[in-house]
C-alpha cells in the first residue's frame, strides 16, 4: 500500500449498546492502520451507559485508544459530535460500531484522501468498486434520499449515509459552530455546510459493507419513522442554509453553541 504522511488521523467510534462487540470493532480498527505511516487516535464515545459497552471498551490497552461518554442517550449525531470535540488529528473521521462496514476501508480512504487533497472522504455504497450487501427497501430509501440531497444542496455524490467518513480538520473547525442536528441527517448537515462555505473538494470512496447480520432486527415500521425524521431534518437544513442563511457567517451571533459539542480548536 502506499504510505501516507505523518499527519495524525483521529478516528471516532459512536457506541449505543454494543457491549458484545466494540472490543472488536476496536481491534479491528487498530489492525485497520497496521500498514500506514500515519500516526492514529481512536477515540470510542460511549452513548447512553446502557450496557457494558463502557466496561468492554476499556478493556482495550492501548495508549491510542481512548473511551468518553455520557450517560443518557443522545443519538449518532451528537456522539460523532462529541467525539470529534476531544480529536487532534489533521484528519478526523468517523465508523460505525458493530461490523456492518468492514475496517479495511480505512486505509483506502485515507489514502484517497491524501493523493486528492481532499475536503472530505466519504464511503459511498454507489461506488463501483464497492461490495454491499443489505436489503432491497434499504436500497429503494437510500436511492430516493439521495436524489433529494442532490437536487436540494447541488452536491455531486451518490450515497451520504454509510457511517465512514473522513474529514479535514480545518472543515470541522468552520462546520461544526453552526451545526444544530444531533440525530437523524447530522451527516448531510455537515456536508451541505461544508459545500456552502466552498468545501469543494468532496469525494467518494469504496466501502465493504454487509447488513446480513441486522436484516431481521430491522423493521419497515422503524425503517418509515427513520427515512421520515432524517427527510424533516433535511428540509429544515435546507430551510436554514438557503432561506434564514443561518450557516452563513454573518449570523454567527444566532449559531447555537453547546458547550459539550464545542470543536476545540487548534488542539492539535
Amino acid at each position: 500500500m502506499k504510505k501516507t504522511n505523518d499527519r495524525l488521523v483521529s478516528i471516532i467510534i459512536p457506541v449505543y449498546k454494543q457491549g458484545r462487540t466494540i472490543r472488536r470493532d476496536i481491534k479491528n480498527c487498530i489492525d485497520a492502520f497496521q500498514g500506514v505511516s500515519s500516526p492514529f487516535e481512536i477515540i470510542v464515545v460511549i452513548d447512553g451507559m446502557l450496557d457494558k459497552s463502557w466496561q468492554e471498551a476499556k478493556k482495550v490497552r492501548d495508549d491510542r485508544v481512548h473511551v468518553v461518554g455520557y450517560k443518557t442517550n443522545h443519538g449518532k449525531g451528537y456522539a460523532v459530535r462529541f467525539g470529534m470535540a476531544y480529536a487532534k488529528g489533521e484528519i478526523i473521521g468517523f465508523m460505525d460500531a458493530g461490523g456492518d462496514i468492514k475496517t479495511t476501508s480505512l486505509p483506502l480512504m485515507l489514502e484517497q484522501f491524501e493523493f486528492q487533497d481532499a475536503d472530505i472522504v466519504i464511503g459511498s455504497k454507489r461506488h463501483p468498486q464497492s461490495k454491499v450487501n443489505y436489503p432491497w427497501y434499504r436500497k429503494i430509501t437510500s436511492f430516493g434520499y439521495q436524489v433529494c440531497v442532490k437536487v436540494f444542496f447541488g452536491i455531486n455524490i451518490r450515497d451520504s449515509q454509510v457511517g465512514m467518513k473522513l474529514y479535514k480538520r480545518k472543515v470541522l473547525e468552520d462546520v461544526l459552530p453552526r451545526m444544530l442536528v444531533k440525530e437523524f441527517a447530522f451527516d448531510i448537515e455537515i456536508l451541505a455546510v461544508a459545500h456552502h462555505l466552498g468545501y469543494s473538494k468532496i469525494y467518494e470512496a469504496p466501502i465493504e459493507l454487509d447488513f446480513s447480520g441486522v436484516q431481521s432486527s430491522i423493521t419497515l415500521q422503524k425503517l418509515f419513522f427513520t427515512s421520515f425524521a432524517m427527510f424533516r431534518d433535511t428540509l429544515a437544513i435546507f430551510y436554514r442554509l438557503y432561506i434564514l442563511r443561518y450557516y452563513d457567517s454573518a449570523n454567527k451571533r444566532k449559531w447555537r453553541f453547546d458547550p459539550e459539542l464545542n470543536f476545540r480548536v487548534n488542539t492539535g
